[in-house]
């Protein structure tokens, strides 16, 4: 196992390095720092002002050389200078991943157990009218945008009945506040899930063990909680792993909808005004939180699959 995660380090490592690359040259771009010079001092500076300003602040170096001092002032914890807030993205981040922690929190926890549940019950009997109705509503949440939930949840809930907030206050967890985008990713997010348990749990139930199991004179109860709902959760372990990436990217969209000013919120705002450092200290965070999810993902479906184990 160690030889593994040693393995499976090595490799993240090596495209975390790719891709912070990669975003720093897009960055970078020769338009993008030329409206940085012009956000930055006057928009009715000339060409060769714009020139000198940027060969004054370094930004005409060799590309390979600024990308490894940002990467030498990165790992010692120096992010750069937020041109948006006008201060150090370090004092920036922090605050703002929390609020978006806390977001996801609560997301989760509704999210999981909700998908399991309807999963779980679709797959105990497929082909069934209860099968045939949850994954209806599965794949109903599914190929709804959250942007398309969210302007509907607050029409409804905000504005007709008036008993939610249609903006969330970053930090306030009351559920006037928090109902609203907590309702809309989970929303989003929960039909995936059940899809993918759904599937699973219908393949383990016409598994030669269960069939063993029935004709022992087990109870179907007995049956799914003691045979079938192990095995049947292994796949959707790595589907829940990878909702994390999702929910610091892809909350993107309802921070915005709800202004709940967070990581998502932060992003937009930093590329909205060509917040190069800030930019790239969110890319960092997202490519890193990318690479744990994956890494606790590898891990933990290898304890749960013990064929997986052997190999």
């Amino acid at each position: 196992m160690l030889a593994f995660i040693a393995r499976r380090l090595g490799v993240m490592l090596a495209t975390m390095l790719a891709l912070t690359f990669v975003v720093f040259t897009l960055v970078n771009l020769e338009p993008n720092l030329r409206k940085l010079a012009l956000e930055q001092n006057n928009n009715r500076m000339t060409s060769e002002q714009v020139e000198s300003w940027l060969e004054a602040n370094g930004y005409r170096r060799p590309l390979v050389v600024r990308y490894g001092e940002w990467l030498g002032n990165t790992v010692t914890g120096e992010l750069g200078y937020s041109t948006r807030f006008r201060k150090p993205v370090a004092d920036i981040l922090p605050e703002r991943l929390g609020y978006t922690g806390i977001l996801a929190f609560w997301v989760m926890i509704t999210m999981v157990p909700s998908a399991l549940v309807v999963g779980v019950l679709a797959g105990m009997r497929e082909g069934s009218k209860t099968d045939r109705s949850l994954s209806v509503l599965s794949i109903a949440t599914t190929a709804t945008p959250e942007y398309v939930s969210g302007i509907l949840f607050t029409v409804i809930f905000a504005s007709w009945l008036g008993l939610l907030k249609g903006v969330a206050k970053a930090g306030d967890v009351t559920f006037v506040n928090f109902t609203l985008p907590v309702m809309t990713m989970s929303l989003y997010g929960m039909g995936y899930i059940a899809r993918m348990t759904r599937a699973s749990m219908a393949e383990v139930m016409t598994s030669q063990y269960i069939r063993t199991a029935r004709l022992k004179g087990l109870s179907f109860r007995a049956i799914v909680v003691k045979h079938a709902l192990r095995n049947a959760l292994i796949a959707p372990f790595t589907v829940i792993m990878l909702q994390f990436p999702w929910l610091l990217t892809g909350v993107v969209i309802v921070e915005k909808l709800f202004n709940y000013k967070g990581f998502g919120w932060v992003l937009v705002e930093a590329a909205d005004n060509n917040d190069i450092d800030l930019l790239l200290a969110c890319s960092i965070v997202s490519v890193a939180v990318v690479i744990i999810t994956q890494l606790i993902s590898d891990i933990g479906y290898a304890y749960l699959n013990p064929r997986i184990r052997v190999k």
